[in-house]
């Protein structure tokens, strides 16, 4: 099968063929992401406007990060328990319309209390896009490229971080901030024309599923080591970044006006850390999860350090982006691995754990906030929560180590393909 038609395939079946293309599919879904990761960190950029418009402070208004956070934690495994048995084509666009219903109550609240439920709300249904996209985009390119997909899906959440974010926090400054959830309910439901029209037209899955034989990959202790690096990777980048706004203009001195030029610098980075970890992470999975996570965590040193100098600081976060958030498609692409037979789960629980960190992470950054360090105090939170993430990802690389130590007598070629090899 060639890849053009694999993108308009009525299965998801991988892609076989010499072609690198890879197929129409995942780049729609990217543009789904897109819309998913925009609404998750927007608010970071208006915090200030928000909590002034809602009379709370601004740590209070960073809840409306938490609670979208663990909308995710819940919504991504549950949801896809849920639509199981459900075409995944139709599961993607009931997301997207549930999503587009609770933007429009975002917008149309007038108590912060309506924010925070209709965010938790909005956050399940994110969940689930989320998780499905990242199984139907695996299953389309095929294992060998699964994870330079998930790096492409991955991507068009990062690109909501260099225009979405960013073009949203104008938007804020322009209309007020309830113009930014307008935007993002009607691009919601385009996004969703989109998916009918070129997402393949198939069964709920290729093989019938259970929830049991779903639930059953949850013996794998690997599974779980790459869960706990999805949660401090995460949770790393978001303390600090859930607080990124307060930092830039207390701390550093700069004008409200170029805030959101520094956050596309950090989507920039974060862009192309998604798509340059997703192709490393094929060939070298173990070594992008260690080198990322070690080189968050000098970063976030480094900005404590220079919290008050405006250059290095921008240049520094753009740089977090790149680090912090790339690493992202190859751990999901490793919880797809070691969940083995039950992907919808691997999936949906990377994307929970991911959330995970930021709900803890985030929370955490508001205390640290409130308290004497100030700015500075989400960094220091962030940089120690990051530090954790080798924990996990170490043993994962030596548990491969151990796996493929009997190869190297053998055929060298084998040797390679041994840590693609699912692992119960």
């Amino acid at each position: 099968m060639q890849v053009d038609e694999a993108s308009t395939s009525p299965t998801t079946v991988p892609v076989a063929g010499g072609s690198s293309r890879l197929p129409l599919v995942v780049y729609i879904l990217a543009l789904g992401t897109f819309l998913m990761l925009t609404t998750e960190f927007v608010v970071a950029g208006i915090l200030p406007q928000m909590a002034g418009d809602l009379g709370v402070s601004v740590a209070q208004a960073g809840l409306l990060i938490t609670v979208f956070a663990a909308g995710m934690v819940v919504g991504a495994p549950l949801m896809a328990m849920a639509t199981l048995r459900m075409p995944r084509r139709l599961s993607l666009v009931l997301a997207l319309v549930v999503f587009a219903i609770g933007h429009v109550v975002v917008a149309l609240a007038s108590t912060f209390e309506v924010l925070l439920v209709a965010r938790f709300l909005t956050a399940l249904a994110t969940g689930a896009f989320w998780a499905i996209a990242g199984v139907v985009a695996a299953q389309a390119a095929g294992p060998t490229r699964a994870s330079r997909a998930l790096g492409i899906v991955n991507a068009g959440g990062m690109l909501a971080t260099v225009l979405g974010v960013p073009l949203g926090a104008f938007a804020a400054q322009l209309l007020g901030w309830r113009g930014t959830f307008w935007a993002l309910a009607v691009l919601a439901l385009a996004a969703s024309v989109l998916i009918v029209r070129h997402v393949p037209r198939a069964g709920t899955h290729d093989r019938p599923v259970s929830i049991r034989t779903e639930l059953s990959a949850l013996r794998s202790g690997r599974l779980w080591l790459a869960l706990a690096a999805c949660a401090a990777t995460t949770g790393g980048v978001l303390a600090a970044y859930s607080y990124v706004a307060p930092l830039l203009t207390d701390q550093a001195g700069i004008p409200v006006g170029l805030v959101p030029l520094v956050l596309a610098g950090f989507g920039i980075g974060s862009l192309i850390g998604s798509i340059v970890g997703g192709r490393l992470g094929d060939a070298h999975p173990h070594l992008v999860t260690i080198v990322a996570p070690a080189a968050t965590t000098v970063l976030l040193v480094a900005i404590c350090f220079l919290a008050s100098a405006p250059v290095p600081l921008a240049i520094l976060i753009a740089i977090l982006g790149l680090f912090g958030l790339g690493v992202n498609p190859v751990l999901i692409s490793l919880a797809l691995r070691y969940a083995d037979h039950a992907p919808t789960l691997g999936s949906s629980l990377s994307v929970a754990a991911f959330n995970v960190g930021t709900v803890v992470a985030s929370w955490i950054g508001g205390i640290a906030l409130g308290s004497g360090l100030g700015p500075i105090g989400p960094v220091a939170v962030g940089a120690v929560i990051a530090a954790l993430a080798l924990v996990p990802t170490t043993a994962l690389a030596v548990m491969a180590r151990r796996c493929t130590a009997p190869a190297p007598e053998t055929d060298p070629t084998t040797t390679a393909a041994a840590p693609a090899t699912p692992v119960g």
